[in-house]
């Protein structure tokens, strides 16, 4: 087999490739950016691909990749599955492998710690693939860390030409959690029925109106973007009514400094009803954990959204308020209203599974319905 460089050309969905001491770090947000954040969580999530993937053509029978994940223990909480890697030929989900060694990143809750454990290089071999010439994409794992450190075939691999890109930036949600594989996650889902290039800035825990992504997203060359707020502000009880109105707005205009004319859609939150006239902040469900599952709990005072607490409701009317405003100037600037992405309606067919977070048939219900909003109707 022979090894082949992996370049940008072959590397979709990252915003920067940092090469390290055995290979290289994908990640989806660009050094400037993540000199200014200081938050831990967030400087995790970014370094975890979601919608990075290898892209090319090639005849080849037998692909590795020879990859270094860390993964993630949290003390007290149940175990995490192994990250997935999807293989696809021609858009169609082929193979999917784990790698099952490497680093190990142990997470103390009360209070934040963090130990890293070294660890080995893995290989994935995805062989018997058809002998012809195809498009092959290899997904990596959309909720754990991994470096890439070799790409080997029995045939050359060739760059394809791009299509139109999509950039999204959003929550957890958006990262993929509760997904079952990188293409599962609604973002992957919705680019695949639109025929787009994903570059996905779904941050867990991280959709914090923060003006460094901002800065990140107008300086990232794109065709269609969209930013879904609204959770994590809630479940974070980070800011109030009187903060978030002006955040929205100069989130915004930071991103249409470098996108003028793009189209771009608002999403604001879907249905969560621990959180729908509930203030946070969110914290994890003791009785759950005790029976080894992750839950979450709201323990804000609905009576508080008077003083300017913020729910998912007040949230939704703000953004909607704020769109309409900024469209009587910006023709292209478009509102989805999350509740027709996923309501109660929905939620009381597929619940959230944790209070939080849409198990693996949500994402593919809120993936096709965003698809068929947005790129449906040809944006």
């Amino acid at each position: 087999m022979k090894t082949f460089t992996m370049t940008e050309a072959l590397i979709l969905g990252a915003a920067e490739l940092e090469r390290t001491d055995i290979g290289m770090q994908p990640h989806r947000l660009p050094a400037a950016a993540r000199r200014q954040n200081e938050d831990p969580s967030l400087a995790m999530a970014e370094k975890q691909p979601s919608g990075v993937r290898l892209k090319f053509r090639t005849a080849a029978t037998a692909i590795e990749l020879d990859v270094l994940p860390t993964k993630r223990i949290y003390t007290g909480l149940p175990a995490r599955p192994d990250g997935v890697f999807d293989l696809r030929i021609d858009g169609v989900l082929t193979q999917q492998k784990s790698a099952l060694g490497g680093r190990v990143m142990r997470i103390g809750m009360a209070p934040p710690s963090f130990a890293l454990e070294p660890g080995a290089a893995q290989t994935l071999r995805f062989d018997n693939l058809p002998a012809r010439d195809k498009l092959v994409e290899i997904w990596l794992p959309h909720d754990e860390m991994v470096e890439l450190v070799s790409l080997r075939a029995d045939a050359a691999v060739a760059p394809v030409a791009p299509q139109k890109v999509w950039l999204h930036h959003g929550s957890s949600i958006s990262q993929g959690s509760n997904a079952t594989s990188p293409t599962g996650i609604w973002p992957a889902v919705a680019a695949t029925l639109g025929g787009v290039d994903l570059i996905n800035m779904g941050f867990g825990g991280n959709a914090m109106l923060d003006p460094f992504t901002a800065r990140a997203m107008r300086d990232t060359p794109a065709d269609l973007i969209s930013v879904k707020f609204g959770i994590n502000i809630v479940n974070g009880d980070l800011m109030r009514m009187r903060a978030f109105g002006p955040a929205l707005h100069g989130f915004l205009d930071t991103i249409r400094e470098g996108h003028k004319q793009t189209p771009l859609f608002v999403v604001s939150p879907i249905y969560c009803p621990i959180h729908e006239t509930t203030p946070g902040p969110a914290q994890f469900d003791v009785a759950a954990l005790a029976e080894g599952r992750a839950s979450f709990l709201a323990e804000g005072n609905p009576e508080d959204v008077t003083k300017g607490k913020l729910t998912l409701t007040t949230i939704r009317e703000k953004m909607a308020a704020v769109v309409k405003l900024r469209a009587e100037e910006d023709r292209n600037l478009h509102f989805i209203d999350g509740l027709t992405l996923y309501g109660a309606e929905d939620n009381r067919r597929l619940p959230l599974p944790d209070q939080l977070h849409p198990d693996g048939a949500t994402h593919a219900l809120i993936g096709k319905r965003f698809a068929e909003r947005v790129f449906a109707e040809g944006h």
